[in-house]
């Protein structure tokens, strides 16, 4: 026994060799699924048999419950698959586990079935944050089921889901951290495309399809649901003979309308139809409608600018919000017109490059602006009521006319700012106007209500360039002086620069208001409603006048300021 005395030597390595080759017929290594015989069952622990093995290994009851299996089952002599985790521990053991072990293999079944893209059955067992669990039947193996792929249509409920065995299509597997995310959707429209290949074969080009539901729009289309089992498009330019911007301008999602087959995609599962080829191009027989004729439509759709109407089935035309009154604007079309009622329109425009033809109601109806050229024209004084008001401007209702007139601010006052006048006036208040201008074409009426009143600037009709008139300062700033002419309620500015000639007489600040004072008129111009006043002028007509009347008399000029200077600048050149 003296070979056991050092362990490390050779022949004690050569022994230990010699007992493993002879005692392990089958090669055992950690982290390995083995298989093990049950050689007893007790209260708490099965044990195993495994060749190979010192020792026999032993497996907790609760484990095997929490995998399903059945203890009153098990039998001495039964197989059972482990997980050798180490084939010795601190305490001499052996350490197993069989539910890793059925993992793994579940999780082999797994990796082989997604690259197989093979389907496996499993049964959603609890819900989460963002999906649902799926616990595959075969291993037990849990799994992700993302709340977007548990059907091809939004589900409100799926406990009729719940615990029901059924199929899932392995989407995402990650073999690192052993995470699998699968999905429902993709089965059911694998099966619904195999049965839609078959139901497409059905269809030719040629097929009318009667009764399909408009299901929904999209900027290029309409979606219809034929019978309830294929989604067909109805293509934009599809639609009609007549300009269609968007689908629900002729459709609305319920709708029941015939099809027409015009094209069947058996690699891309598509049927495309039509409405229009249904019916013949009704703009081959354009010519039987004239220009400015009356005809009666059929109001077919309703929208926020206007009405779809029909000339003649198929035969589509837009009138618009605004042709269907002359004084009001604005319109809801759907307070005026009702689906399926018949008016009278004319016909305006016939585009056939463009397919496009334009309808007016209002044309049908008496133009208003010409009954008010005529009761009141241009020049005539009324009364008006205010029907709205915005920054600059009112918009007043002629007399009993069922007609707005536009009254710009700077016509409401002859004195005072105009935007500030304009606050004084609120809607529903009456006011006097005067017809200033008619446009009937374009349906504009301008009116103005200081024109009414007498104009303050007619003080200026009998008076000319360089008269003299007095006024009262009114005040006096920086800038000049506020004059008020005697007989006159508007207000003048003389600027600084023409208060004097002498620049230090020039100066505002000698005047506290409340002085008259005669001016001269430099500039009047009636038509732009101008007027400029300087007492500068009025000194220089003055002086004029001095040196014109006592110029040429003997010692004339020596009371005037510049008297002497010629007389100073000969007495200045001697002494040079």
């Amino acid at each position: 026994m003296e070979i056991y005395k050092d362990v490390s030597s050779g022949q004690s390595k050569e022994f230990a060799e010699l007992l493993n080759s002879q005692f392990s017929k089958n090669k055992i290594e950690e982290g390995k699924i083995i298989e093990g015989t049950i050689n007893k069952i007790t209260e708490k622990f099965v044990f195993l048999f495994v060749d190979g093995l010192k020792s026999e290994p032993l497996v907790d009851n609760n484990e095997l419950k929490s995998m399903g299996i059945k203890l009153d089952e098990l039998k001495v002599g039964d197989k059972l698959n482990v997980l050798l985790e180490r084939i010795e521990d601190k305490n001499g053991e052996v350490i197993v586990s069989a539910s890793k072990a059925k993992k793994i293999k579940g999780w082999d079944q797994l990796v082989e079935a997604y690259e197989k893209k093979e389907t496996i059955m499993g049964k959603i067992t609890s819900k989460c944050k963002g999906g649902c669990i799926v616990e595959h039947i075969d291993t037990g193996s849990l799994m992700f089921l993302p709340g977007s792929q548990i059907s091809d249509k939004p589900l409100k409920d799926i406990s009729h889901l719940m615990n029901e065995p059924q199929k899932f299509a392995l989407i995402k597997l990650d073999k690192i951290r052993g995470n699998a995310c699968v999905s429902r959707r993709e089965v059911i429209s694998s099966f619904k495309k195999e049965d839609k290949a078959k139901i497409i074969e059905r269809y030719k080009v040629g097929d009318i399809i009667r009764g399909a539901e408009v299901k929904g729009y999209s900027s290029f289309g309409c979606f219809f649901n034929v019978n309830g089992e294929l989604d067909v498009l109805v293509h934009l330019q599809e639609i009609s003979y007549s300009r269609v911007n968007h689908p629900n301008e002729v459709f609305n999602v319920g709708e029941k309308h015939d099809l027409k087959v015009i094209s069947v995609d058996k690699e891309k599962l598509q049927v495309g139809c039509s409405v229009k080829q249904l019916s013949p191009d009704p703009f081959e027989n354009i010519e039987n409608y004239q220009l400015n004729k009356l005809y009666k439509v059929k109001v077919v759709k309703i929208t926020d600018f206007g009405a779809f109407c029909e000339l003649e089935p198929g035969l589509t035309t837009l009138l618009h919000s605004s042709e269907l009154s002359w004084s009001k604007k604005n319109l809801s079309t759907k307070k005026i017109l009702k689906v399926g009622e018949n008016i009278d329109c004319v016909i305006t425009e016939i585009d056939k490059e463009k397919r496009r033809i334009s309808i007016s109601h209002r044309l049908t109806l008496k133009n208003p602006y010409e009954e008010l050229e005529n009761r009141f024209p241009v020049g005539t004084i009324t009364d008006g009521v205010i029907q709205n008001k915005n920054e600059y401007s009112l918009f007043v209702k002629i007399s009993d006319m069922d007609i707005e007139a536009f009254l710009h601010c700077n016509d409401l006052t002859y004195l005072n700012n105009g935007e500030e006048e304009l606050k004084k006036f609120n809607k529903g208040d009456k006011i006097k106007i005067k017809i200033l201008e008619i446009k009937k074409d374009e349906q504009k009426i301008r009116v103005g209500h200081r024109q009414t009143m007498a104009d303050p600037f007619d003080y200026f009709k009998d008076k000319s360039l360089n008269q003299i008139i007095t006024v009262k300062i009114i005040s006096a700033d920086q800038k000049g002086l506020i004059v008020r002419p005697e007989g006159c309620e508007m207000d003048f500015m003389i600027k600084k620069s023409a208060i004097a000639i002498n620049p230090n007489d020039a100066r505002p600040s000698r005047f506290t208001g409340g002085e008259k004072v005669d001016v001269a008129i430099a500039e009047l111009n009636l038509e732009k409603r101008k007027v400029t006043l300087s007492m500068r002028l009025l000194e220089e007509i003055e002086k004029k006048e001095a040196l014109e009347k006592y110029g040429a008399a003997e010692g004339s000029g020596k009371q005037l300021p510049f008297s002497s200077l010629s007389e100073d600048l000969k007495k200045k050149e001697k002494k040079k």
